[in-house]
């Protein structure tokens, strides 16, 4: 079974008598413990169909099935507590919360959404900053420590909830070339781990690279569906 089902999504936004079609029904599957890449320019839609996968905006049409439920079809609070069971976010800002320690901000989703208990979160959390490399700097606060490690953070927070899905707008446009191989290895270690899958929306030929599948976005149509054969002899492999 599918983890995400797209059919024939469409979303237009109006401002006073203009319309603009941000998507045009595009239809689309991804399977569980996926690695996948929307690409496109700048206003292709790649933005606005993460935000839609992930409960944050709803289609004008069509309907979109994550892991088994039409989240287009959900109420806010409904949308809310899907989204804190089964989606997690990375963002290219980090969006870490400055006055919380990096334990503290993985920490977070598990005390506001999943009130998970504390021995729980102590195990977990420990785990994960073990997993991403930062098992050290649990007691610093984000202004400390880089821009690639600050990306560990939010990827090891984004996976402190146990998602089946992670969605990743632009995740390595504030890295240096090193620190984005790091993350984008960490990720991909982590959904062979757990399963997880990984939707990324990005212009960067690294994550696009590494992809599993290659979904090519130009104004607001889905143009073409790549699948990507990996070479074991060549870093990132090569397209067949």
């Amino acid at each position: 079974m599918a983890l995400i089902e797209a059919k024939k999504i469409s979303k237009i936004y109006e401002t006073g008598e203009v319309k603009v079609e941000a998507l045009k029904n595009i239809s689309f599957d991804i399977e569980p413990a996926s690695f996948i890449s929307f690409v496109g320019p700048s206003g292709s839609g790649k933005t606005t169909l993460l935000n839609i996968i992930g409960c944050l905006d709803k289609p004008s049409s069509g309907s979109m099935f994550v892991n088994g439920t039409d989240v287009a079809a959900l109420d806010r609070v409904r949308s809310s507590m899907f989204r804190g069971e089964n989606i997690g976010f990375i963002f290219q800002d980090f969006n870490l919360i400055p006055v919380l320690t990096v334990y503290e901000n993985i920490e977070y989703p598990l005390l506001m959404v999943q009130n998970v208990g504390e021995e729980e979160r102590r195990k977990r959390i420990s785990a994960l900053l073990k997993d991403v490399g930062m098992a050290d700097q649990g007691n610093k606060f984000p202004d400390q420590i880089s821009g690639g490690q600050k990306q560990r953070v939010a990827v090891a927070r984004a996976l402190a909830v146990q998602p089946k899905l992670i969605l990743a707008d632009e995740p390595t446009a504030n890295l240096d070339h090193a620190s984005a191989y790091m993350v984008l290895d960490i990720m991909k270690k982590m959904k062979k781990e757990f399963h997880t899958t990984f939707i990324f929306s990005t212009h960067d030929p690294k994550i696009v690279g590494e992809a599993e599948i290659i979904y090519t976005l130009e104004d607001g149509e889905l143009k073409k569906r790549t699948a990507v054969k990996k070479s074991k002899k060549a870093k990132g492999g090569k397209h067949a």
